[in-house]
Protein backbone atom coordinates (compact mmCIF):
# COMPACT_ATOMS: atom_id res chain seq x y z
CA UNK A 1 0.00 0.00 0.00
CA UNK A 2 1.33 3.43 -0.93
CA UNK A 3 2.32 5.69 1.93
CA UNK A 4 0.95 9.19 2.43
CA UNK A 5 2.95 12.16 3.71
CA UNK A 6 1.52 11.66 7.20
CA UNK A 7 2.39 7.95 7.18
CA UNK A 8 5.92 8.76 6.04
CA UNK A 9 6.43 11.33 8.80
CA UNK A 10 5.02 8.89 11.38
CA UNK A 11 7.45 6.22 10.13
CA UNK A 12 10.38 8.62 10.46
CA UNK A 13 9.39 9.21 14.09
CA UNK A 14 8.87 5.49 14.75
CA UNK A 15 12.39 4.63 13.59
CA UNK A 16 13.97 7.48 15.55
CA UNK A 17 14.63 9.95 12.75
CA UNK A 18 14.22 13.58 13.73
CA UNK A 19 12.82 15.82 11.03
CA UNK A 20 11.27 19.20 10.38
CA UNK A 21 8.49 19.57 7.85
CA UNK A 22 7.71 22.80 6.01
CA UNK A 23 4.49 23.22 4.03
CA UNK A 24 4.54 25.39 0.88
CA UNK A 25 2.61 25.79 -2.40
CA UNK A 26 3.07 23.01 -5.00
CA UNK A 27 6.41 23.11 -6.84
CA UNK A 28 7.34 21.16 -9.95
CA UNK A 29 10.90 22.30 -10.66
CA UNK A 30 14.05 23.12 -8.73
CA UNK A 31 13.59 26.77 -9.74
CA UNK A 32 10.06 26.87 -8.28
CA UNK A 33 11.23 25.15 -5.09
CA UNK A 34 14.05 27.68 -4.66
CA UNK A 35 11.41 30.35 -4.01
CA UNK A 36 10.33 28.54 -0.83
CA UNK A 37 13.69 27.72 0.80
CA UNK A 38 13.98 30.80 2.99
CA UNK A 39 14.27 29.77 6.61
CA UNK A 40 14.94 26.10 5.79
CA UNK A 41 18.37 24.99 6.96
CA UNK A 42 20.48 22.61 4.88
CA UNK A 43 20.98 21.80 1.21
CA UNK A 44 18.22 21.01 -1.24
CA UNK A 45 18.05 18.22 -3.76
CA UNK A 46 17.44 17.32 -7.35
CA UNK A 47 15.90 13.85 -7.73
CA UNK A 48 15.92 12.06 -11.08
CA UNK A 49 14.12 8.80 -11.91
CA UNK A 50 15.57 7.06 -14.96
CA UNK A 51 14.88 3.93 -16.97
CA UNK A 52 17.51 2.58 -19.33
CA UNK A 53 17.12 0.60 -22.55
CA UNK A 54 17.52 -2.65 -20.59
CA UNK A 55 14.56 -1.59 -18.37
CA UNK A 56 16.79 -1.00 -15.35
CA UNK A 57 15.49 1.69 -12.99
CA UNK A 58 17.55 4.36 -11.24
CA UNK A 59 16.84 7.02 -8.64
CA UNK A 60 19.64 9.60 -8.69
CA UNK A 61 19.72 12.17 -5.88
CA UNK A 62 22.08 15.15 -5.99
CA UNK A 63 22.34 18.79 -5.01
CA UNK A 64 19.63 21.01 -6.48
CA UNK A 65 22.12 23.42 -8.05
CA UNK A 66 24.42 20.78 -9.54
CA UNK A 67 24.68 20.69 -13.32
CA UNK A 68 23.82 17.21 -14.57
CA UNK A 69 24.94 15.56 -17.79
CA UNK A 70 22.89 12.39 -18.28
CA UNK A 71 25.56 10.73 -20.46
CA UNK A 72 28.19 11.28 -17.77
CA UNK A 73 25.87 9.97 -15.06
CA UNK A 74 25.00 6.94 -17.20
CA UNK A 75 28.64 5.86 -17.20
CA UNK A 76 28.95 6.31 -13.44
CA UNK A 77 25.78 4.36 -12.60
CA UNK A 78 26.20 1.72 -15.33
CA UNK A 79 23.03 2.69 -17.19
CA UNK A 80 22.61 1.92 -20.88
CA UNK A 81 21.13 4.96 -22.63
CA UNK A 82 18.96 6.22 -19.74
CA UNK A 83 16.00 8.55 -20.13
CA UNK A 84 13.49 9.97 -17.70
CA UNK A 85 10.88 7.37 -16.85
CA UNK A 86 7.29 8.01 -17.83
CA UNK A 87 4.99 9.36 -15.10
CA UNK A 88 2.99 6.12 -15.10
CA UNK A 89 6.11 4.07 -14.32
CA UNK A 90 7.17 6.56 -11.66
CA UNK A 91 3.81 6.15 -9.95
CA UNK A 92 3.76 2.36 -10.35
CA UNK A 93 7.24 1.90 -8.88
CA UNK A 94 7.63 4.79 -6.42
CA UNK A 95 4.03 5.83 -5.73
CA UNK A 96 4.70 9.47 -6.56
CA UNK A 97 4.08 11.92 -9.37
CA UNK A 98 6.48 14.18 -11.29
CA UNK A 99 7.48 17.13 -9.13
CA UNK A 100 7.46 14.99 -5.98
CA UNK A 101 10.40 12.69 -6.77
CA UNK A 102 12.26 12.00 -3.54
CA UNK A 103 14.42 9.36 -1.89
CA UNK A 104 11.61 9.01 0.68
CA UNK A 105 9.64 7.22 -2.05
CA UNK A 106 11.79 4.12 -1.50
CA UNK A 107 9.21 3.34 1.19
CA UNK A 108 6.80 2.48 -1.65
CA UNK A 109 9.10 0.20 -3.67
CA UNK A 110 7.76 -3.34 -3.47
CA UNK A 111 7.98 -5.35 -6.69
CA UNK A 112 10.70 -3.54 -8.59
CA UNK A 113 14.45 -3.24 -8.38
CA UNK A 114 15.65 0.36 -8.31
CA UNK A 115 19.30 1.35 -8.12
CA UNK A 116 19.40 4.23 -5.63
CA UNK A 117 22.33 6.58 -6.16
CA UNK A 118 23.19 9.37 -3.72
CA UNK A 119 25.70 12.03 -4.69
CA UNK A 120 28.74 11.93 -2.45
CA UNK A 121 29.01 15.74 -2.48
CA UNK A 122 25.41 16.04 -1.22
CA UNK A 123 25.98 13.43 1.48
CA UNK A 124 28.93 15.44 2.84
CA UNK A 125 26.37 17.96 4.10
CA UNK A 126 24.86 17.24 7.50
CA UNK A 127 21.36 18.57 6.77
CA UNK A 128 19.38 17.55 3.68
CA UNK A 129 15.93 18.49 2.34
CA UNK A 130 13.49 16.41 0.31
CA UNK A 131 9.81 16.34 -0.56
CA UNK A 132 7.85 14.03 1.78
CA UNK A 133 6.13 12.13 -1.11
CA UNK A 134 4.27 15.30 -2.17
CA UNK A 135 5.48 18.53 -3.75
CA UNK A 136 3.63 20.73 -1.25
CA UNK A 137 6.17 20.34 1.55
CA UNK A 138 9.87 19.99 2.27
CA UNK A 139 11.25 17.71 4.98
CA UNK A 140 14.63 18.27 6.61
CA UNK A 141 16.68 15.33 7.96
CA UNK A 142 20.31 14.53 8.69
CA UNK A 143 22.31 12.82 5.94
CA UNK A 144 23.06 9.80 8.18
CA UNK A 145 19.34 9.42 8.75
CA UNK A 146 18.67 9.29 5.00
CA UNK A 147 20.83 6.17 4.76
CA UNK A 148 19.15 4.76 7.88
CA UNK A 149 15.73 5.36 6.32
CA UNK A 150 16.66 3.74 3.01
CA UNK A 151 18.02 0.68 4.81
CA UNK A 152 14.88 0.51 6.99
CA UNK A 153 12.90 0.27 3.73
CA UNK A 154 14.98 -2.79 2.73
CA UNK A 155 16.80 -0.85 0.03
CA UNK A 156 20.45 -0.06 -0.48
CA UNK A 157 21.94 3.22 -1.67
CA UNK A 158 25.22 3.69 -3.47
CA UNK A 159 27.05 6.88 -2.58
CA UNK A 160 29.18 7.98 -5.51
CA UNK A 161 30.75 11.12 -6.91
CA UNK A 162 28.43 12.36 -9.65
Amino acid sequence: MLKSQDELLNLLSEIGIKYKNYEHPPVYTVEEADKHHEGIEGVHSKNLFFKDRKDNLFLVVTLSDKQINIKDIAKKIDAKNPSFAKPELLFEVMGITPGAVTPFAVVNIKNHKVKIVLDEEMMEHKILNFHPLVNTATTTINSDDLVKFIEHCNQKAEIICL
